[in-house]
């Protein structure tokens, strides 16, 4: 069974034009090459932004062999769209946007988060787990009330835990998670859920997520 794709996230508004092609072509029967997002986001950072392999991989939140990968596919596309005078279209991938929590909030206003977390108080440490959580707190960002849902199927499960979790905090109408790490299937699930999510999260408590979250001072990924 192959390994799940972890979504790469982008950074850049990449600009409405998504589609290049030869002056003087005729579309017709002008062959087609696909720029991934996440390819054409290696490019701006590697070759427009000047930033090292190992920068730019942070970035992206993978690891370097994986940007070395992307970068090499990219550049390859480029250069065979260059040279032989090929359309360019940028589309598709595997990837997430960053938005700063500030934006978020603005936009919703009032929400749900939930936080991973050790226990059910906000002095309780952020869970860095998110499927074998012990489970979450439930926070209202208008009434400030907490409330807590046990992780206990998802702990105990043998697999899918991340799926389980992830529909445990769907059912509590959260529309943001905070945690240390979600893994890929989890946070798929997450996003097709329309619940978005904030990681690394970990090593403090409930409580100063949620002030870190709520003073803008957290990256959320959004789909």
């Amino acid at each position: 069974m192959p390994r799940p794709v972890r979504p790469r996230i982008i950074d850049a508004p990449f600009s409405n034009a998504v589609c290049f092609k030869p002056c003087r072509c005729a579309p017709r029967g002008l062959v087609k090459l696909t720029l991934k997002v996440e390819e054409l986001e290696a490019l701006r950072l590697a070759d427009l932004e000047g930033a090292s392999q190992a920068e730019a991989a942070e970035q992206m939140g993978i690891s370097r062999h994986t940007f070395g990968r992307i970068l090499a596919s990219a550049r390859k596309k480029a250069a065979d769209a260059l040279v032989n005078g090929l359309c360019l279209e940028i589309a598709g991938g595997h990837h997430t946007w960053r938005q700063p929590s500030e934006q978020v909030m603005k936009e919703k206003h009032i929400m749900k988060i939930a936080i991973s977390a050790e226990g059910p108080t906000l002095d309780d440490q952020v869970d860095p787990k998110f499927g074998r959580a012990t489970g979450f707190v439930i926070y209202n960002t208008e009434t400030k009330a907490c409330e807590w849902h046990n992780n206990g199927a998802a702990q105990t499960s043998a697999q899918g835990a991340g799926l389980l979790a992830a529909q445990l905090v769907a059912g509590t109408g959260a529309q943001v998670v905070l945690s240390g790490y979600v893994g890929p299937k989890a946070f798929e699930a997450l996003q097709t859920a329309g619940i978005n999510v904030v990681q690394d999260m970990d090593n403090r408590t409930v409580g100063e997520a949620i002030a870190a979250f709520e003073a803008g001072k957290a990256d959320v990924l959004v789909g």
